[in-house]
């Protein structure tokens, strides 16, 4: 039976695509452990999948001066120290890694070890973790033409990122059920996540009384964030957070508003939804969202709407034209190079095992 070492962590976004990747594995045969930190969100996402799981030791690496870049460093050595016997003991076939500062000491380890590593990037430039890792990496899967030029020749690949299956079976009639709302009128799903998601959440509520006059409007507004003076709005359901019925809201929607993280417009692209980017900040980012929204606006799967141009007007009007496009944008997205992120990433780790 071949072994796969997964690894990623410090957010969901790190873990999220290697949980998409599970159910598959198990079909191929595969025997299935997990490295990522002590205590992370990965440990309890990945323990209630019944994968055995390794904590190690993790630091993070700062491009800026704080008073634990002093003490970060031993924890990622003894962090490799951990990585290296573990390597040893488990003897994987392969590793795959979906990044977050804990998969640089295995994806060396691995290397040291004389087994190969395919690590993912999902943004258009690498992070830091991902730099460091390149070099010790058998292929680099990427989610963007543009990050081609930026790594060694013949190492990357344009990959996408592989989503959650159950994403795409949801079931219309039953988020109409769900959430109340009525057949035969365009539906405007808006994810304003929990980053940064007040500017989105409350552009979207000034210019409700015009969206519902075309619209009805699911709200992903992040936990915390719903606004109780809006509860009884005909057309209108806001939720904090959403999980098992997130497959059929998606479904219904007939256009999204979102965020431009990597993971969330690959969702997006796969699931063929038009959809109006307004990326993170530069203020409040490192800028990698606004590089993912224009590279997905340059191929045709997006319309972006930067938050720096993000008027109540400007909204309304993204979204009314967004919708008499949405053709254009559907067509482009079933273009796409990358039909299947996930059996694209399969099929190099079955190269590589």
């Amino acid at each position: 039976m071949k072994h796969i070492v997964l690894t990623g962590g410090g957010t969901a976004g790190h873990v999220t695509p290697n949980i998409a990747m599970i159910p598959r594995l198990r079909e191929l045969g595969y025997q299935i452990s997990y490295i990522g930190s002590y205590n992370g969100i990965e440990k309890k996402l990945i323990e209630e999948l019944g994968i055995p799981y390794y904590g190690i030791s993790s630091g993070k690496l700062r491009r800026y001066f704080d008073l634990k870049n002093f003490t970060d460093p031993f924890r990622v050595l003894k962090g490799f120290h951990e990585a290296r016997r573990l390597m040893k003991k488990l003897k994987p076939d392969v590793v795959f890694s979906k990044g977050g500062f804990v998969t640089v000491p295995v994806v060396i380890a691995a290397r040291r070890n004389h087994i190969p590593a395919i690590i993912h990037e999902s943004d258009m430039t690498s992070g830091l973790a991902n730099k460091i890792c390149i070099p010790s990496a058998a292929r680099v899967c990427c989610n963007f033409p543009e990050t081609l030029r930026q790594l060694p020749e013949g190492k990357a690949v344009v990959t996408g990122t592989p989503i959650r299956q159950e994403l795409l079976n949801g079931k219309p009639d039953r988020a109409l059920s769900f959430t109340g709302l009525t057949a035969g009128k365009p539906t405007l799903m808006v994810i304003g996540g929990s980053l940064g998601a007040a500017a989105i959440n409350d552009a979207i509520r000034r210019i409700l009384p015009e969206l519902l006059q075309d619209f009805q409007v699911i709200h992903l507004c992040g936990r915390g964030k719903l606004d109780e003076t809006k509860k009884s709005t005909k057309g209108y359901v806001q939720y904090e957070y959403i999980e098992q019925e997130l497959p059929d809201l998606f479904s219904l929607a007939d256009l999204v508003v979102s965020r431009a993280g990597a993971n969330a417009i690959c969702e997006l692209q796969a699931l063929k939804k038009p959809n109006l980017l307004i990326p993170l900040s530069a203020k409040a980012s490192r800028g990698d969202q606004i590089l993912n929204a224009r590279s997905f606006e340059k191929q045709g799967f997006s319309m972006v709407l930067e938050e720096e141009q993000l008027t109540d007007a400007a909204l309304l009007d993204a979204i009314h034209t967004l919708y008499r496009q949405r053709d254009a944008y559907i067509r482009s997205m079933e273009n796409a190079r990358q039909k299947d992120s996930l059996q694209i990433i399969l099929d190099l780790i079955e190269q590589y095992s």
